[in-house]
């Protein structure tokens, strides 16, 4: 409820005294008085915030010479000539001794729809992600392809894995075997694959959405009752290789004369 409503409410509904509402909402008397006669004479729209803008504007463009510039612009079109921005700057100080910014020009056009806008970035709605409204329900899997120095043991590199509770960000570790590692309860309502782009050569086959068979409500029914031994949680062992260069051998501070 706005403000003005409940000066206005106080006033006329709760018969309370104008001086006694100006200082219960620290405002002037003189304020409510206007607001008053604004409730009188426009009802309900009294109560609609009004624009701010200013009664005059000095500075605006004349009506004249947004006339002349799209006139000038629909001139050039017709006989086949350039009619942007910056033309239409050169045939005004030229031929019409009128001095208008490039900046200027442009935002007329776009406002009288005579130019067809193209943006170049995205809108900040495209920034909005998908979150997922209760935990358990949507998953989202990374898989990263990553080389090692061991190309004997591991000649194509291994995949990297992450799962994200989508509503919870809640990371749990994930085990090679993905299937012996969480049983069938436990599985959310649906996953959200994402191949990670840092291996050109090597990406995961696994881009689709896949959903359970089980429902939501059943799954977080047999979740309760899981035994947590079933659901296989472990590290991922962090195993130093040998470089494949060999690092220089030290230097010795012992000085070589006899």
């Amino acid at each position: 409820m706005s403000k003005a409503r409940l000066v206005i409410t106080a006033v006329t509904v709760e018969k309370r005294p104008v001086a006694e509402v100006a200082a219960t909402y620290g405002m002037a008397r003189s304020w409510i008085y206007e607001l008053l006669t604004r409730y009188q004479d426009e009802g309900e729209a009294a109560f609609e915030p009004r624009s701010r803008r200013p009664k005059t504007s000095p500075n605006a463009t004349p009506a004249e010479t947004i006339e002349l510039i799209l006139r000038l612009r629909k001139e050039l079109l017709d006989e086949g000539h350039d009619a942007g921005a910056d033309t239409l700057v050169w045939h005004l100080l030229q031929h019409h001794r009128v001095t208008v910014s490039r900046a200027t020009v442009h935002r007329i056009l776009t406002r009288h729809g005579a130019v067809t806008p193209e943006p170049k970035k995205k809108p900040k709605s495209s920034y909005i992600r998908f979150e997922a409204a209760m935990p358990n329900q949507t998953w989202q899997s990374d898989f990263t392809h990553y080389p090692l120095t061991d190309t004997h043991a591991f000649p194509t590199g291994v995949e990297i894995i992450t799962w994200l509770d989508d509503c919870s960000t809640a990371t749990p570790c994930t085990c090679p075997r993905i299937g012996r590692s969480r049983p069938r309860s436990s599985r959310p309502a649906s996953e959200k694959p994402q191949v990670s782009t840092a291996s050109p050569r090597q990406r995961s086959p696994t881009t689709e959405w896949s959903t359970p068979s089980a429902s939501p409500a059943s799954a977080a029914k047999e979740a309760e009752t899981a035994s947590s031994s079933n659901y296989v949680t472990g590290t991922w062992s962090r195993r130093t290789l040998a470089p494949a260069t060999p690092p220089p051998a030290a230097r010795s501070n012992a000085s070589s004369r006899p």
